[in-house]
Parts: structure tokens; C-alpha cells; sequence
């Protein structure tokens, strides 16, 4: 077994949270060491998630523009030919070029890379092994960010040919005639939203009473609506009871709201049915490191009861997000580099999701808020009272504000329509900021803009939106 000298910290999984640990690591001067059983960098997010699937939805999104535009009759066009080959050549390319660029990242901040499977020994050794070699890394410190996997229902196993999750969804090679999805969080939507554009007929099967489930109800209506219309046939309140594999498809068979049972023989079946941690056979047992779920636990500096081991991104209890991952992974190491890092507030996470229309929102819904106590103060604005909006062709949705009724103080803010991804970091930031409503107010927006629709929907908390 080779043995390496020791190393400041060495992280487990190279995925968004390991990867800007890793560079943020380096930039303070520590000795750094990666390991990664992947052959490329970047994790689910960048090599099977995030960044993919939002390839594929911006060519959805342009494809919908484009027919939008020809019947509009701003020019002649035939029948429109889906080159799905090139679009999955770019998404591919895409990728690619993303995971060159964290490699070169790690040269530059002159980050170690051991490529193979870890496994934790002690609270200061890592084996690696793979490629029939083992490697023995020795670290001051170890940080797990290994990261987490598609979870499918029982009884369901995924074969990625005919049962999908995410991989499967990302990897085919045509475009099905049918779909049924099953689960309608982010993960969901999003492949809907993207195999209806592209001509496929999409089913959504979802347990739950709403469609995006985390969302404010209110979003959640929106969504279910503008998906209906555009041909999406939605199931809120369903089961999935059954999933048999054919030689043309797969056999569904689901329980309705009404308690009606449905058949469906489609090309695919889609599992988007949640995520699970990655921290079975990585030495947690041995450490006596303390899991709650599959998941780490972990204090307010990604600290583990271990001395020494720090755990971030989807294997602790916070939300699965890669952005959420990023700021764990910076405050864990910094923690080790006597930086005093500020703690995560995790009720100013941003919730993005990329189906058309978006979806975005920070902060507590307005039914969580007043189950806390609150005495609220809603304020909504829709995006069809915005001259941008009506530029753009992008009129569907909305911005809503949850609001402290008191002090102003700003509870949540909820979106659904074109661009509120981008939308949201200014919500996010006066949250951060303590802001109030009429701090927002009070701040010139420029027009024409979207944004112009949080400005408004911060006036009408006070029923003195102009537009409406």
C-alpha cells in the first residue's frame, strides 16, 4: 500500500460541495487532497443533474420560442424537425467543458487528486482504492461529501432503459413518444417540462396534494395549471400501484384522486421520487459517527461528533441543493483555517426550479409562517401587469410576499414565471440584510424589467401597487 505524506484536509467526493471546499482550500494556503471515484470532477450536479438538465431545458425553452414565434407570424416556417442528436452533442459538450474547468481549478490552487474509492480508517487516514492499487491518505482533518443517489420506491429498480431516474432521463437517445413521471418535485417538473417541449406526451404522478410540494400552494396551483394547458395530464393525490417491464414499454398502473385506477403502456417511467445520502460502506460505522436517516449529523460548522471530521452537501439533514453544498463546503473549511466563518441561515436558501415557467422562492410560505405564529401581510403582483412581461410574451405567473404585519420584516418571497431564478438572489439579499418591505420599496427598480414584479408585489403588502 502507497502512503501519502499528510495533508492538510482530504475530501471525500469532488461534487460541488467537495470541489469548491477543495479550491477554497487552496486559495488559504492549506495542503489539499481530493479523492474521487468518478473519472470525471463535478459530481451528479455538474456530470448528471443541475447542469445537463438545464442544457436540455434552455433547448426546450428556445424550441417553444421559436414555435411561439411562427405562429405569431413573424416569419413562414414548416414544420419543425427536433435534431435531438445535436442537442444532446451540446449538453454532452457542455459538461465536458465544466469538468475541464474544476480540473484546471484544482491545478491552479495546486489541489491533490486520488481517483478510486475512499473509506474512512481513523479520524486521520483515508484508503483509496481502485484500479487494483490501494493508497493510503493521511490528513489533519477529512471532510465527507460524498454526496447522494437517486431513490426509487420500493420494488421499483431502475434499469435505466426502461425505468428511469435521472441518468436514464439525461442518456436517451430519442425522444419517447410516452412518459409517465412519478414524483413532481424539481426533479420532476423539470423532465416534464422538458420532454413535453420536446413532442412527448407526459403523464405526472405525484402522492402528494400539490405538484412542487415545497413551494407556497399558491405557486404550486399555478404550476399545476400552466402545465395542464399545456398538455401535460397532471395527478395530485395518486399512487403509483404498480410498474410492469414489456418488450414495448412499461405497463403503469396508478390509483387517481378519485380513486379510479389508470393503466398506461408507455415508453418510459420515470422514478423522481427523491434523493438518498451516499454514506453506506465509507467507515461511518467504525468511526462512531453519528447518522440520523442515512444522513450525517453535523453542527453549525459542518463539524460531525468525530473530532476532525467535517460532513457537507447532500449527506447531512439541509437542503439538497448544490448551491446550499457550496457554502457548507466554504464554511467547513474555513472553520479548520480559524477563519470564524458565520454560520449558515437556512431559511435564506434559495429554491430554484427550471421548468417553464420557473419556479423560485426563499423563505417560509405563507401557510408555514402563519402556523409559526405570524400575523402576515400578503402581497402579489402578476407578471401580466409588467411591460416587460408583455415584450417578452412571458405574462404567465406571478410574485408573491409573505410579510410580517408588525415590523414589515420579509417572511418569504414566491415566484413562478420567466427569468425568477435570476429574480430571486435580489429577495435572497434583503432577507440577508434584514431589509423590510419598505426598504424594497423604497429602492428604485429599473424599468422596463421583470424585477419590476418584486418591487410591486412589495407595494401591493400595503395595497399600493401602481400597475394593478
Amino acid at each position: 500500500m502507497n502512503e501519502q505524506a499528510p495533508f492538510d484536509i482530504a475530501i471525500i467526493g469532488a461534487g460541488p460541495g467537495g470541489y469548491v471546499a477543495a479550491i477554497r482550500a487552496g486559495q488559504l494556503g492549506l495542503r489539499v487532497a481530493v479523492i474521487e471515484r468518478d473519472t470525471r470532477l463535478g459530481g451528479t450536479c455538474l456530470l448528471r443533474g443541475c447542469i445537463p438538465t438545464k442544457a436540455l431545458l434552455r433547448d426546450a425553452h428556445l424550441l417553444q420560442e421559436v414555435r411561439k414565434a411562427s405562429r405569431q407570424g413573424l416569419f413562414k416556417l414548416g414544420e419543425i424537425e427536433l435534431n435531438f442528436d445535436k442537442i444532446q452533442e451540446r449538453k454532452n459538450d457542455i459538461v465536458q467543458k465544466n469538468a475541464s474547468g474544476v480540473e484546471f481549478l484544482f491545478r491552479k490552487n495546486k489541489v491533490t487528486t486520488f481517483k478510486g474509492v475512499a473509506k474512512i480508517v481513523s479520524p486521520s487516514k483515508i484508503e483509496v482504492s481502485g484500479g487494483g492499487t490501494s493508497t493510503e491518505v493521511n490528513a489533519k482533518n477529512i471532510i465527507i461529501a460524498t454526496g447522494s443517489e437517486a431513490k426509487t420506491l420500493a420494488g421499483y429498480d431502475a434499469d435505466e432503459k426502461r425505468i428511469i431516474t435521472n441518468v436514464g432521463a439525461l442518456d436517451m437517445t430519442q425522444v419517447p413518444r410516452t412518459m409517465v413521471v412519478v414524483g413532481a418535485g424539481a426533479v420532476g417538473v423539470e423532465f416534464a417540462s422538458i420532454y413535453s417541449s420536446f413532442g412527448t406526451k407526459v403523464t405526472l404522478v405525484e402522492a402528494l396534494p400539490n405538484v412542487v410540494p415545497l413551494e407556497d400552494e399558491e405557486v404550486s396551483k399555478e404550476l399545476k395549471r400552466v402545465f395542464t394547458r399545456k398538455g401535460i395530464e397532471v395527478h395530485t393525490r395518486a399512487r403509483l400501484e404498480g410498474a410492469k417491464v414489456l418488450e414495448s414499454g412499461v405497463e403503469v398502473t396508478f390509483q387517481t384522486d378519485k380513486g379510479e385506477t389508470k393503466k398506461l403502456v408507455v415508453d418510459k417511467l420515470l422514478m423522481a421520487t427523491g434523493r438518498v445520502p451516499n454514506t453506506t460502506n465509507i467507515g461511518l460505522e467504525k468511526l462512531g459517527i453519528a447518522t440520523e436517516r442515512g444522513f450525517i449529523k453535523v453542527n453549525e460548522y459542518m463539524e460531525t461528533n468525530v473530532k476532525g471530521v467535517y460532513a457537507i452537501g447532500d449527506v447531512v439533514p439541509t437542503p439538497l441543493l448544490a448551491h446550499v453544498a457550496f457554502q457548507e463546503g466554504i464554511v467547513a473549511v474555513e472553520k479548520i483555517a480559524g477563519k470564524n466563518p458565520p454560520a449558515i441561515n437556512y431559511r435564506q436558501v434559495p429554491n430554484c426550479t427550471y421548468c417553464d415557467p420557473q419556479v423560485a422562492s426563499v423563505g417560509l410560505t405563507e401557510a408555514r409562517a402563519r402556523e409559526q405564529g405570524f400575523k402576515v401581510k400578503i402581497g402579489k403582483f402578476p407578471f401580466t401587469a409588467i411591460g416587460k412581461a408583455k415584450v417578452e410574451d412571458a405574462t404567465e405567473g406571478f410574485i408573491k410576499v409573505v410579510a410580517d404585519e408588525k415590523y414589515g420584516e420579509i417572511l418569504g418571497v414566491h415566484m413562478i414565471g420567466s427569468t425568477v431564478t435570476e429574480i430571486v438572489a435580489e429577495a435572497v439579499a434583503a432577507m440577508a440584510l434584514e431589509g423590510t418591505v419598505d426598504d424594497i420599496i423604497h429602492t428604485i427598480h429599473a424599468h422596463p424589467t421583470l424585477a419590476e414584479g418584486l418591487h410591486e408585489a412589495m407595494e401591493n403588502v400595503h395595497n399600493m401597487a401602481i400597475h394593478i
